[in-house]
Parts: C-alpha cells; sequence; structure tokens
C-alpha cells in the first residue's frame, strides 16, 4: 500500500448547502456564490437564525495565498418576526481562502452552531496537517458576536497521534468583536 493511501483522502466532500429563505437571498452581495450556510439559533432568542459564507465564483483563478487571498465574506443574519432576516454581522477575515490549504487545496471544512456559539472549521496542509477552529459567542450587551476560543491542531499524517494542539481563549486574547477578528494575522 503506498503511502498516499495512508495518508487518507484529502479533503472530504461537503455537504449541498441548504436552500436559503428569500428574505436573505435579497439581502446577499452582488458579484458572490453561496459556499456554505448553517442554520440555527446564533443569538439565544429561540428564533432561527443564519451564517452564510460567500465565494466569489472565480476565485480559483484570482486567489494568491502569499499576496492576495480572495477572501469569502462570513455574514451573520438573525431572524425576525414574520420570516424577516437582518444582516447583523460580517467580517471578510473569519474564513480561509480557497488556496490557503496547501496542497490539500480548500482548507474550509464548515460551520456549526450551537446555542449562542458558531465555528467555522479548517483542515489542510500536506504531509504536516493542521486544523484550526475559530468560534464565537454571542455577546447580549453588546448584540454583537465575540471570539471565544481560537483552537488548532498540527500532525503528520503518517503519525496523527503526535501531534500538537493548541487554543487560545478570552483569557488570552481579551475582547474581539467578529468583525475586529483577522484569521490572517498570527
Amino acid at each position: 500500500m503506498g503511502l498516499l493511501a495512508l495518508a487518507g483522502p484529502a479533503q472530504a466532500p461537503r455537504e449541498p448547502v441548504p436552500p436559503l429563505p428569500a428574505a436573505i437571498r435579497r439581502l446577499l452581495p452582488p458579484g458572490y456564490a453561496v459556499l456554505d450556510a448553517a442554520r440555527g439559533d446564533l443569538n439565544r432568542d429561540t428564533t432561527p437564525d443564519w451564517l452564510v459564507v460567500l465565494n466569489r465564483p472565480n476565485e480559483q483563478k484570482t486567489s494568491d495565498v502569499v499576496d492576495q487571498p480572495t477572501k469569502r465574506p462570513l455574514l451573520v443574519f438573525v431572524g425576525g418576526a414574520g420570516g424577516t432576516y437582518t444582516l447583523a454581522g460580517r467580517t471578510d477575515n473569519a474564513v480561509y481562502c480557497i488556496d490557503c490549504g496547501g496542497i490539500m487545496g480548500d482548507p474550509f471544512m464548515g460551520l456549526t452552531i450551537k446555542n449562542g456559539y458558531f465555528t467555522v472549521e479548517h483542515y489542510g496542509g500536506s504531509a504536516q496537517r493542521w486544523t484550526r477552529y475559530v468560534t464565537f459567542k454571542y455577546d447580549p450587551a453588546g448584540r454583537t458576536w465575540l471570539l471565544h476560543r481560537d483552537g488548532s491542531e498540527r500532525f503528520h499524517a503518517l503519525d496523527p497521534e503526535h501531534g500538537t494542539t493548541t487554543a487560545t481563549t478570552a483569557k488570552n486574547f481579551g475582547r474581539v468583536p467578529l468583525a475586529k477578528f483577522d484569521i490572517y494575522k498570527e
């Protein structure tokens, strides 16, 4: 068996994007496609909300991880009465670019929403693999989402049991609103 077979698949296919409500589709900026979306309670009011990740249809050609990564906006829509939605947050710096994953390709793996928290998940590398999970928490006083946890794991594909895990929390980085977070800064 070859080494590539031992290392596992490059990337698992993503789930199909769930259909967005028309009220959200009308609010999307022109020139973008929907890369991913997730529905859940983002602000703990029991009304369904949505996270939407956008990408440029030509990002494969335009993105340069070193000099000019093509950014992928993350939009936060909160639900209101009668099926209405309001754009409550946007950042262009929470989702890695299409070529930020190294030889494994697009590192973006998906979104998870749970009880006022949401996580942006990434996985990339080559022989040296890495993950990065960035979690935000709803702040009712500020009516915004704050960086809650930024965690990563690094390991060799042939020895995944001996990797290193790091995690920083608000104790380390203080109060960082979603709009100020920048995944591209180390």
